[in-house]
């Protein structure tokens, strides 16, 4: 089974939904070994087809926060789950889709991931529109490199999660909060005991107009520095900020106070060509200090190790679900077994024809046959019978014996004793043209000898009541 990882773009809050559509994405084809079959940048139409396509989630699209859940499932939890976060949120949480991690947290918490519906079921449909059926979504910061190890003294229930009240970031998601250029709100006291993993993605890939944004640069003094993709796991949580690039450093230190903080940046991006522009990870390069090489084939297999899946509920991966697009793709088999199907159907019919005629001409030349012998037959019920039955009449008033005659049958019994001696009949009894024989209590008869009966032409059967052998006519 081959498995297709792509990279998603975070949605753009200034472009409205009748707008969206998603840019060239990179991707890379691992076949069922594991190995890379093709990496490469392409429009979704164009990306090749797997048994199962990974989809990772940009972390500025995500809310992650713990929550403790009632003990529901199936639909009744989902229609739980708004209630559950809609303290959390600043948009209406019915039109967020919100999902559970299955491994729980510590003090019997689950985590939340909290995504804008409209936003996810357009990735999802769009995806399945371009035959892509077996789908899974995972957020980009759990394919992040994982922390350094905790010291001894903090305790399991903070390396799981910043805060058991609050999310790790009020305002995290750019669909389900207010900004994603806001700095969050950490849990004071907590945060710096969680180590904090962080990774440039790339460049932000301005799609609203710039006039929206020009005052935000202007009150940075960065005009001219490209903003860039941050995204940040603290434990199993995870966020996504759009910073400038030379303010990446001083964001990090701002966040992660005394925690450790691990730097990294995604380099050998497929269709990545080198460049002079800003926005080149060259460029961009220069202005992050510190940052390791995060190769986009090892964030794309970890993206493989996630058990997160962020397809629950009404966009669970249903890859049989009879939809428009699969209508599309059975309509030739489809119409090929509907054919085939008619096909045979009416060349069964055809030959029934031709075999009832044929049939039909035999039993008329049967018939005329009869009534010709035999003119004065009046009625014909079955003319093979008929014409055997007359046929016999006729060679009894001729004088001729019939195979049925007791002289016949005597004869055939006569020829198939052989071992069994002639004194050893008790009885021969001939009536409605067979023979009863009574064989003496001192005759053994062979097994061979209904054999012998056949060959002469006869056939005996034996009653085992009283030993009576009856033979007819077997011809």
């Amino acid at each position: 089974m081959s498995t297709l990882i792509v990279l998603l773009p975070p949605r753009d809050p200034a472009v409205p939904s009748q707008e969206w559509q998603l840019p060239e994405l990179p991707f890379v084809l691992l076949d069922k070994s594991g190995r890379t079959q093709r990496a490469g940048r392409s429009a979704l139409a164009l990306l090749p087809r797997a048994s199962t396509t990974v989809l990772m989630v940009a972390a500025r699209d995500l809310l992650m926060m713990p929550a403790t859940l009632p003990p529901l499932r199936g639909p009744r939890l989902r229609q739980a789950l708004p209630n559950i976060v809609e303290d959390q949120l600043i948009q209406d949480p019915q039109t967020c889709h919100i999902a559970v991690d299955p491994k729980p947290l510590a003090g019997g918490r689950q985590l939340l991931a909290i995504i804008d519906r409209g936003w996810f079921r357009y990735i999802c449909e769009s995806f399945a529109n371009a035959g892509h059926r077996s789908l899974r979504a995972v957020p980009v910061t759990r394919c992040l490199p994982q922390a350094a190890a905790l010291d001894a003294d903090v305790p399991a229930e903070v390396a799981e999660t910043v805060n058991a009240g609050e999310p790790a970031m009020a305002g995290a998601a750019g669909g389900a909060s207010s900004s994603p250029d806001v700095a969050p709100l950490l849990a004071p006291g907590v945060a710096a005991a969680v180590p904090m993993v962080a990774a440039v993605l790339g460049a932000v890939v301005q799609t609203a107009p710039a006039l929206l944004l020009e005052g935000v640069a202007n009150s940075a003094g960065d005009r001219g520095v490209p903003r860039v993709e941050l995204a940040i796991a603290r434990g199993v949580q995870g966020e996504g900020l759009a910073v400038p690039a030379n303010a990446v450093n001083a964001t990090l230190a701002a966040l992660g106070g005394a925690a450790p903080v691990s730097l990294h940046m995604l380099t050998e991006v497929p269709g990545n060509e080198p460049s002079l522009a800003p926005n080149s990870p060259a460029r961009l390069a220069a202005h992050i200090h510190g940052a390791s090489p995060l190769p986009f084939e090892q964030l794309a297999r970890r993206a493989l190790e996630c058990r997160f899946d962020l397809c629950q509920f009404e966009f669970a991966s249903q890859p049989w679900r009879l939809d428009r697009a699969t209508l599309r793709r059975l309509r030739l088999p489809v119409l090929l077994a509907v054919g085939a199907l008619l096909i045979a159907i009416i060349g069964a019919n055809v030959q029934w024809l031709m075999l009832a005629r044929q049939r039909d001409a035999i039993n008329t030349q049967m018939t005329e046959l009869l009534l010709n012998t035999f003119p004065k037959t009046t009625v014909v019920l079955d003319a093979p019978d008929q014409m055997s039955r007359q046929l016999q009449q006729l060679r009894v008033a001729a004088g001729e014996l019939s195979p049925d005659d007791f002289l016949p049958l005597a004869d055939g019994l006569a020829r198939s004793l052989a071992p069994v001696p002639v004194n050893g009949i008790a009885a021969l009894d001939y009536h409605d043209r067979r023979l009863d024989v009574n064989f003496k209590p001192e005759v053994k008869l062979d097994p061979d000898f209904a054999k012998r009966l056949a060959r002469n032409g006869l056939s005996g059967a034996i009653d085992s009541n009283t030993g009576k052998w009856t033979i007819r006519n077997g011809q």
